[in-house]
C-alpha cells in the first residue's frame, strides 16, 4: 500500500492528520528521556519531537519496510540519525530490548496509526505494558465525528474507507477499561467537535 504513497504520504496528510503538533507540544518528556513512536511511518513526526526536545532519545516502529526507508532517509536529511533509532516490527508484539536496548519507554506515541490498525487495542496493551515509572502513552488519531455536520461526517467515512481507515469510536471506552486494568490514569478529548481524538495514559512514578 505504502510503496508509492510514502513518497507523497505527508503532503497529502498534513491538513487532514489534526492535532498531531498538538500532541507533540504536550509531551513534555524529562530531561534525558526516551520517546518511542509506534507507528511511525515516514518519521514526519519524530524528526519534530527531536528537533523540539533536545538531548532526548527517539525511538520509531513501523511494519511497513517501504515506510521506513522513506523515514530512514528524512532522518539522515534532518542530521538526526544519531539520535532517532528505526526498526521495523509488530506493534502488537515488539520487544524493546532487542529492537532498542531499552527496557521501556518515558514517552510513548500513537498517531493517526490505530484507525489502520485491525488489533488496535492489542496495540495500546502493548504500549501501555512498555512505559517506563511515570511514563505516558499520548495517542491521536480519527474520533467519533459526533460534533460534525451529518453530510460532512458521511463524506469523510466513504473518504477514509479508501485509505482502509476505521475511526475507532469506542475508544474513549477502551482507554478507560485498559487505563484500569493497569492501574494507570487515563483520560480522553474530543479535538475539532469530534474529528479527533486525543488520549493520554499516565503510569504512576512508582
Amino acid at each position: 500500500m505504502y510503496r508509492h504513497q510514502r513518497h507523497i504520504y505527508d503532503a497529502s496528510r498534513k491538513f487532514y492528520l489534526l492535532g498531531r503538533d498538538e500532541l507533540i507540544a504536550g509531551l513534555a518528556p524529562p530531561a534525558g528521556g526516551s520517546i518511542l513512536e509506534v507507528g511511525c511511518g515516514t518519521g514526519r513526526n519524530l524528526i519534530k519531537i527531536a528537533q523540539a526536545y533536545p538531548g532526548r532519545l527517539c525511538y520509531g516502529l513501523d511494519v511497513s519496510s517501504e515506510m521506513l526507508a522513506t523515514a530512514r532517509q528524512a532522518v539522515a536529511r534532518a542530521g538526526l540519525s544519531d539520535r532517532i533509532h528505526l526498526a521495523q516490527a509488530d506493534a502488537t508484539a515488539f520487544d524493546p530490548e532487542a529492537l532498542f536496548g531499552q527496557a521501556g519507554f518515558d514517552r510513548i506515541v500513537i498517531s493517526y496509526a490505530l484507525s489502520m490498525i485491525p488489533p488496535w487495542r492489542a496495540v495500546i496493551e502493548a504500549a501501555l505494558q512498555r512505559l517506563s515509572p511515570g511514563g505516558a502513552l499520548h495517542i491521536v488519531d480519527f474520533g467519533d465525528q459526533t460534533g460534525l455536520p451529518a453530510p460532512f461526517r458521511a463524506l469523510l467515512n466513504r473518504w477514509l474507507a479508501l485509505f482502509h481507515v476505521t475511526p475507532r469510536r469506542d475508544m474513549p471506552a477502551v482507554i478507560a477499561a485498559l487505563a484500569d486494568a493497569e492501574g494507570f490514569q487515563g483520560r480522553t478529548i474530543p479535538l475539532f467537535r469530534g474529528y479527533a481524538i486525543k488520549a493520554v495514559v499516565e503510569r504512576a512514578a512508582h
